[in-house]
């Protein structure tokens, strides 16, 4: 008796799964680690475990395939899999790059069809002679369809992950290919639930219509609902970090209730799964914190036992005849050349890099998503036979295998081209994506930086990207102020590193929360916690992670209420010093004293509500045209009044023109062709004028003087006038118009100028921006300690 106990409790269908589930997580590790130097990524190494544990490989020994093949733990493993389906679609729908999405839709279809309808062709072709060669029952026309889904799908979850671990998530590559994977995925669920709805059964069909209505208005009410009870949420939460575990539980409760329901209808609930997670507030506690949670626990836990369970399931015994290994051979061949021709012709016709074409040709080849769904629902509705079933899964499972490993070896190979090549702001398209990295050691300039940010955002024209990252510095001993109970209270809410820094933190939230909510414009936050010494690594590997073409970092030191400077810590100094030496971009100096003239806490009460009069300092050189490159962004916005002033020696009177001039009005357009340098810089501003000073949308004024000392005193001059001043750092050569300032320069990192115009002695009320451009060798760089 207490032997039947122990073995009926040991081969429970749950002891199985949790047993299953622990050996795929300990041996996808072992074959990560075994394959991270072949540059290989995780879901490789996660559907091999599966392989190696399932029936082709130690699940053969009778007693390991008795206590993990049970007719009962069937229905676990399939509520197991729709669960991660449900989660995942759910996380991709919040992390979703909307903006991008909108404007590349073009793209990413053309890309998707591109390849879908070459295998779709393919797979009709040869759809017949499969049918035949095992004898089906059943229809065919469902048999192509079938075969046409499986081979034309692009597994979006794979897609995602494999592109994340090859470090392509930010790169235009990567985001393409993620997107055209959605679309695929999403044209596969539609057709798929087409043929579900027009498939024969008891129901008529106008009952299939009111069922499917009826899902469609219940999903809308969901949406509603959810957006309520995140906004409630927000508000109820408004003096923490993240929502509390049980109210994480509530919208998680609602997910799976919204899931099961639909499930229930006979629909699939991926796509409303999906929406869910689209149409979510893009602002507030609620979102980041599911984020938080959510891709933690997805990423670590629910993709790589899905992956391995993909894995498992194939039985490589049963293909026995040499018939079942020659149909997984001409089908895995049809897919990738299908998908390699079809994706290159789209490729072609969009006018993208062959070497894009040929990465995206094979990252949308990968499988193990809604083609498992098409082929599990088609095996339980036709009679095609176990043999159909295992030699389609056995055709997804080996075309991932091979063409996983082939696309990472190409992008590895291929590193320096899909790698971050930094372009600097003076060559850039003024309407390309811009993506920007602005740190705050505190709540103390986050209004400036935010303000910059909605300053930048002022073109529809020009798409913006910020990234927002706190600035922590890491004691030197851990905080022990707090209670026993306060401790355990706090564990929800933050944990290690994430104590540090935590009350400003809520502050920031809040702030730019407030701003997202405004503006529409979302700043997606990032945390670092380190010492001073090596806290500008973070900054640099964050910029050169997420391709930031400029960082913005603030002044060490911060207006008093009075107006004088007040020192702050020296660390910040250091880290900025080093930022500007190791930055793989152009870096922006911000010396804060608020657009209003007064500088601003923590308020977020925008500056941007009245115009602002901002002045983009010229004296030449490449510091001064990425200056200028950047004002420019900013002087498309509606509420900014933007005027170049271009200081030139007394000697430009007489000198030589060689470019004609430009009169209008009070604006006169003076160029020399003294040097290499000048040729580039008055080039450049020939086309900034023709472009935003004829067209009435910035003003030009030109300042005649001698020395330094003339220059100081034109500064000073419009002092009141500008509520921001942008200037380069530095990279004049020598210059007569600034001979002389350098004598009693304070902050070398400003650069002659900036840090005149920064300095307490020289009374201006507006707020300085001092730019550096990318310094491309070592040359380049100055020494800034």
């Amino acid at each position: 008796m207490w032997e039947s106990c122990q073995k009926s409790l040991i081969f429970n269908p749950v002891v199985t799964m949790g047993t299953q589930i622990s050996c795929i997580l300990v041996m996808s590790q072992f074959f990560y680690l075994a394959l991270k130097p072949l540059g290989q990524p995780g879901p490789i190494a996660q559907i091999l475990a599966g392989v190696v544990l399932g029936p082709s490989g130690l699940s053969r020994i009778g007693v390991l395939k008795d206590f993990f093949f049970q007719n009962s733990a069937t229905n676990y493993y399939q509520t197991m899999a729709v669960m991660a389906r449900v989660v995942f679609m759910f996380l991709i729908g919040l992390e979703l790059d909307i903006p991008y999405i909108m404007r590349h839709l073009r793209l990413a279809g053309t890309i998707a069809c591109g390849g879908g309808v070459m295998c779709s062709i393919f797979a009709a072709a040869i759809s017949p002679f499969i049918y035949r060669q095992f004898d089906s029952q059943g229809s065919m026309f469902s048999f192509v369809l079938v075969l046409m889904m499986m081979i034309a799908n692009t597994a979006s979850p794979v897609v995602v992950r494999i592109i994340t671990d090859l470090k392509l998530a930010t790169s235009n590559v990567g985001r393409l290919a993620i997107s055209s994977a959605l679309v695929n995925d999403m044209a596969c669920l539609l057709l798929l639930s087409i043929l579900r709805f027009f498939q024969p059964g008891n129901e008529t069909l106008w009952r299939k219509l009111l069922e499917v209505i009826g899902v469609i208005i219940f999903v809308v009410v969901i949406v509603i609902v959810n957006n309520r009870l995140a906004f409630w949420l927000n508000r109820r939460n408004r003096n923490r970090k993240y929502l509390k575990n049980a109210e994480v539980y509530c919208i998680l409760a609602l997910l799976f209730g919204t899931s099961m329901a639909i499930e229930a209808y006979g629909q699939n609930s991926m796509i409303p799964c999906f929406v869910l997670g689209v149409m979510l507030p893009r602002e507030g506690k609620t979102i980041r914190t599911l984020l938080h949670k959510l891709g933690f626990f997805v990423h670590n836990f629910v993709l790589p036992i899905y992956f391995g369970y993909t894995g498992f399931q194939m039985d490589l015994t049963q293909l026995g005849s040499i018939r079942s290994i020659s149909v997984v051979v001409v089908m895995v061949v049809l897919s990738i050349g299908g998908k390699i021709s079809g994706t290159l012709a789209a490729c072609h016709y969009l006018k993208l890099p062959l070497s894009e074409g040929v990465v995206l040709a094979f990252l949308l080849n990968l499988k193990g998503f809604v083609d498992l769904l098409v082929i599990s629902i088609a095996s339980e509705t036709h009679k095609w036979g176990p043999e159909v079933y295992t030699v389609l899964l056995t055709t997804i499972v080996i075309n991932t295998l091979i063409v996983g490993p082939i696309a990472a070896f190409i992008v590895n190979k291929e590193r320096k081209s899909f790698g971050y090549r930094h372009m600097a702001l003076e060559s850039q398209d003024p309407e390309s994506e811009l993506r920007m990295l602005a740190c705050v050691h505190g709540v103390r300039n986050l209004s400036i930086m935010v303000e910059l940010i909605g300053a930048l955002s002022g073109s529809r024209d020009a798409p913006i990207v910020p990234y927002l990252m706190h600035l922590v510095e890491f004691p030197d001993k851990p905080r022990t102020d707090l209670t026993y109970h306060q401790q355990e209270n706090a564990n929800e809410d933050f944990s290690d590193a994430e104590e540090y820094g935590v009350n400003d933190e809520v502050e920031i939230n809040d702030a730019v929360d407030a701003f997202s909510s405004e503006t529409g414009i979302l700043i997606r936050q990032m945390k670092a916690v380190a010492a001073f010494e090596t806290m500008f690594e973070d900054v640099c590997n964050t910029a050169e992670e997420i391709r930031a073409s400029i960082i913005l970092i603030p002044f060490h030191k911060h207006q008093r209420i009075d107006g004088k400077m007040e020192n702050g810590k020296e660390g910040i100094r250091t880290t900025n010093h080093r930022v500007l030496r190791h930055a793989p971009c152009s870096v922006a100096l911000l010396v804060d004293r608020g657009l209003g003239g007064t500088p601003q806490a923590s308020s977020l009460d925008s500056s941007l509500d009245t115009d602002q009069h901002v002045a983009t300092l010229f004296f030449g050189g490449p510091d001064d045209r990425e200056a200028l490159a950047f004002g420019r962004r900013i002087g498309v916005h509606s509420r900014i009044n933007l005027t170049v002033i271009r200081f030139l020696h007394e000697s430009s009177r007489d000198a030589g023109i060689d470019v004609a001039s430009h009169q209008d009005d009070h604006v006169l357009m003076r160029f020399s062709s003294h040097g290499t340098e000048n040729e580039v810089d008055n080039a450049f501003l020939s086309d900034f004028y023709s472009r935003y000073v004829t067209t009435g949308q910035v003003g030009y004024v030109e300042k005649l003087v001698n020395d330094g000392a003339e220059t100081a005193t034109a500064l000073r001059e419009m002092g009141d006038m500008y509520s921001l001043f942008i200037v380069g750092k530095g990279g004049r050569g020598h210059s007569p118009v600034t001979t002389g300032m350098s004598d009693w320069e304070e902050c070398p990192e400003l650069g002659t100028v900036g840090d005149l115009l920064a300095s307490p002695e020289f009374d201006i009320r507006g707020s300085v921006l001092v730019i550096q451009r990318h310094r491309h060798s070592k040359n380049d760089l100055m020494d800034e300690e």
